[in-house]
């Protein structure tokens, strides 16, 4: 079969470039399509593969402002050159689920989520903007939003990264999906014998993440904190920070996982479609303190539903610093009680794994297009 993997761009690594470099992994000898492309975004695995752009590749500077671009994602999109693929597989949390493609072939869309900036995060991200961005984006975003819903029909079959996901792809399009997690790179996990006693949180600092929570709580207990990452949010965050906040940056992949590894726990405070960071934490058996909505319910195990020994973290109810505290002090009690076990943290995120990833995507796949078996690598290679 001829088959095509699609991404809607490899600007920043995160989950998405790791879902699309291990989808395309299945297909060794796939073609792969994006709307842009920037070296610093492109995962190691697709380097030595040719990857097709769209004409924004060519507009100076759409590269450094992406999102900006939005009025010209559907025609992007659909001028991608889909002809002659039997099977496309999209990894989209953006428009690239409109590629236009041969009517005898399978789309099938592994969806991030859909665009939350069109849907559940329209009016928090209109709040953030200039009144003049602000005017331009409503203009807009209607007209996308419309686009978009008509190009989620033109998909075959969906897959959810979540089931927090699954429900809003059911909500917003009206269409059933299959839920299977991202996958965790446990190769990189580390592990200390003798953690640290300073708190972690680690991502893009940008506005959803609430970061300040996180400053501000621990300021508040005496407790230190490191943040790993970088992001439009970090002058404004570094100017209300105390004196026990470390910035460390954008860290290399090692170092990264180190962080994780040595941390007494890691904090988010996101509300999260799925959430990678808090299972590479637990990859390295570290227990994770969590906004208790979302991804986080899936990723983290808390609660009185859970069996003794097999906590990995706790959940707190509210984005407030004061819920993030109570957090902080049950998890404190917790921790003191032996409620931990770095074992049960590190056999729960092996759950996650690449290979099992892997392993459902091909039974997927084959499920639905049974003749894609002969393009697909062999089981254990990737």
């Amino acid at each position: 079969m001829q088959v095509a993997i699609v991404h809607h761009w490899f600007v920043t690594r995160g989950g998405g470039e790791r879902v699309a470099e291990c989808i395309a992994s299945l297909f060794p000898q796939a073609e792969i399509f994006t709307l842009l492309v920037d070296s610093r975004g492109t995962p190691d695995g697709l380097r030595h593969r040719g990857i097709h752009t769209s004409f924004l590749q060519k507009i100076p500077l759409a590269k450094s402002y992406h999102r900006h671009m939005m009025p010209l994602y559907p025609a992007a999109t659909e001028g991608l050159d889909l002809r002659g693929f039997d099977l496309v597989i999209s990894s989209d949390s953006g428009p690239i689920k409109g590629v236009r493609v041969d009517p005898e072939a399978v789309h099938i869309c592994y969806c991030h989520s859909p665009m939350r900036y069109l849907y559940d995060g329209y009016e928090a991200y209109r709040a953030q903007m200039d009144p003049v961005t602000r005017a331009a984006f409503t203009l807009m975003a209607g007209r996308i939003r419309d686009w978009d819903r008509e190009a989620a029909e033109r998909v075959n079959y969906f897959i959810a990264n979540s089931r927090y996901v699954a429900d809003r792809i059911h909500r917003v399009y009206g269409r059933e999906s299959t839920v299977i997690h991202p996958p965790i790179d446990l190769d990189r996990a580390q592990t200390s014998s003798r953690p640290e006693q300073h708190y972690l949180c680690a991502g893009r600092l940008v506005g959803y993440k609430r970061t300040e929570l996180m400053i501000e709580a621990c300021s508040r207990l005496g407790r230190t904190l490191r943040i790993a990452g970088t992001g439009p949010e970090e002058a404004r965050l570094r100017k209300t920070a105390a004196s026990g906040v470390t910035f460390l940056g954008e860290l290399s992949t090692e170092a990264l996982w180190r962080e994780y590894a040595e941390c007494r726990a890691l904090l988010f405070a996101a509300d999260e479609d799925f959430g990678m960071v808090p299972l590479e934490a637990q990859a390295c058996g570290r227990p994770v303190i969590a906004y208790g909505v979302g991804g986080s319910l899936e990723t983290v195990r808390a609660g009185e539903q859970v069996a003794a020994g097999e906590a990995t973290g706790v959940y707190f109810g509210e984005q407030t610093v004061d819920s993030l505290i109570d957090g902080i002090l049950r998890f404190e009690a917790a921790e003191s009680a032996g409620a931990f076990d770095p074992v049960a943290i590190r056999r729960w995120a092996a759950g996650f794994s690449t290979e099992v990833f892997l392993q459902r995507m091909r039974e997927f796949v084959m499920s639905v297009v049974p003749e894609a078996e002969s393009s697909m690598a062999l089981p254990g290679t990737r």
